[in-house]
């Protein structure tokens, strides 16, 4: 079984950004959030509140778009962005496990044939979350949870913030743009 991280990893960006510039062009009106948005970025940065916390304001745009048209029209305009190495390597047993929301991931996996995403919970009408955001040791967590004596034999990512789940696999690597390279522990 292989694991892959999405954002950056399989897809040439974050997706969630990519999403919210979509929207943004379409529903302009969301840019109103911004000012909100940015404060809740720097309690963050501050610890003052969790990345979780942080999220949920970002993601009290969902309240002004349409997400039944909107979803599908923003994958038919950036599916062209899955990478190249991943469609090549694809296997039926592949895990995707990402902090973007699940509600976003789940048509374009669905469309490559992607049968397992493990993602983040957030309700695609309020933006909330059900639980946490899942990253970094929330990945192992979820991981394990679904698949309890798993062998993970590659895992990629774009990110050393996924280093508990690399230490998982049989082998990882860093993915950064199209270049792949043995993941280096640290």
């Amino acid at each position: 079984m292989n694991v892959y991280d999405f954002d950056k990893t399989i897809y040439y960006n974050d997706s969630t950004s990519d999403f919210y510039v979509f929207c943004l062009k379409r529903h302009p009106s969301i840019a109103k959030h911004f000012p909100k948005t940015m404060l809740a970025f720097v309690k963050y940065l501050l610890r003052i509140n969790t990345k979780t916390q942080f999220k949920e304001v970002m993601y009290e745009f969902l309240h002004e778009v349409d997400i039944e048209k909107d979803l599908p029209d923003f994958w038919e305009l950036n599916k062209t962005k899955i990478k190249p190495f991943y469609l090549n390597q694809m296997k039926n047993d592949d895990v995707i496990i990402s902090a973007s929301p699940e509600f976003l991931l789940e048509p374009i996996c669905k469309e490559v044939g992607i049968n397992y995403l493990m993602a983040s919970k957030v309700d695609p009408k309020t933006g909330k979350y059900t639980g946490i955001n899942c990253h970094g040791k929330e990945k192992v967590r979820r991981f394990r949870e679904k698949f309890a004596n798993a062998k993970i034999d590659e895992f990629y990512s774009d990110a050393y913030c996924d280093t508990p789940l690399a230490k998982e696999a049989d082998k990882a690597f860093m993915v950064k743009g199209d270049r792949i390279t043995d993941w280096k522990f640290k």
